[in-house]
């Protein structure tokens, strides 16, 4: 997949994912604007900030921007994300952020490619091993209770999301878990983004004594082929350092980098 253009890719995410605003929104969910900022509130569990671009604002004009919207979940008293792009500008926005009381997190990778490389991909999953859409809260319960397993935090906000998504229009996301049994080993999700050729990979966290045996990547070929079943080209995923490679083996390319920063009330 070499002759795929990083430039483009990113462009085509600009331009048709940003900024990323359910569509449409589950109940409970409002969408407000404060110039070319988006804010998302009561989607999970806390505020969003999304945005294609920031109109040029810099210097002052931006630190007022950002400092309306920390007095804004401060007087909420609730946390917020605000998701900046590498190649977002200004240069010094994530300076900006910090010097509001923003926290960066873990850095991750966007993967853009196309969806045919990976639907076509036909891993072989492990004996016993077998892949399920789910969409009923007890399945939602028990994906949030591996992932808490496997990351040792609270995870009980993506019941309440995905069950908000689901209520809203089934037709916009599909839920998959790959079951051992009666065990949740692995579980993602695939977003259909409204109007675009796009589809998004979400999750994909594994069991650590189940990984290494191909779970993952028959996961992203699965929904992958139900993104092409919809008519979608292209397939979006914030990755991991982990699950980098193995999506780059698969076709998609790295178009820029993402970091969510936090405020905390």
């Amino acid at each position: 997949m070499t002759d795929l253009d990083p430039r483009a890719l990113r462009d085509a995410y600009d331009t048709q994912i940003r900024p990323e605003i359910p569509d449409p929104p589950p109940p409970g969910v409002t969408v407000e604007r404060d110039g070319p900022l988006v804010r998302v509130l009561g989607l999970d569990h806390g505020g969003f900030l999304t945005y294609r671009d920031l109109g040029g604002l810099a210097g002052a004009e931006l630190d007022e921007l950002i400092a309306r919207q920390v007095e804004f979940f401060r007087a909420r008293g609730e946390s917020v994300e605000w998701k900046l792009n590498g190649h977002d500008e200004p240069a010094d926005l994530g300076d900006r952020l910090r010097a509001a009381g923003f926290v960066p997190e873990d850095l991750e990778t966007v993967v853009v490619g196309p969806v045919a490389a990976l639907a076509a991909a036909v891993p072989v999953l492990p004996d016993g091993v077998r892949l399920h859409e789910v969409t009923a809260r007890a399945d939602l319960e028990r994906i949030a209770a591996m992932e808490e397993a496997v990351w040792h935090e609270d995870r009980s906000h993506l019941v309440t999301g995905l069950a908000r998504e689901i209520e809203a229009d089934p037709q916009s996301i599909t839920v998959v878990v790959a079951e051992a049994g009666d065990t949740v080993v692995c579980a993602g999700w695939v977003r259909y983004v409204r109007g675009t050729g796009f589809a998004t990979l979400w999750g994909g966290s594994t069991l650590p004594e189940w990984r290494g045996r191909g779970i993952y990547r028959a996961l992203v070929a699965y929904r992958a082929r139900l993104a092409q079943q919809r008519g979608k080209t292209l397939i979006q995923v914030d990755c991991s350092p982990d699950s980098r490679p193995i999506l780059e083996r698969l076709g998609l390319v790295a178009v820029t980098t993402t970091t969510p920063y936090i405020y905390t009330p």
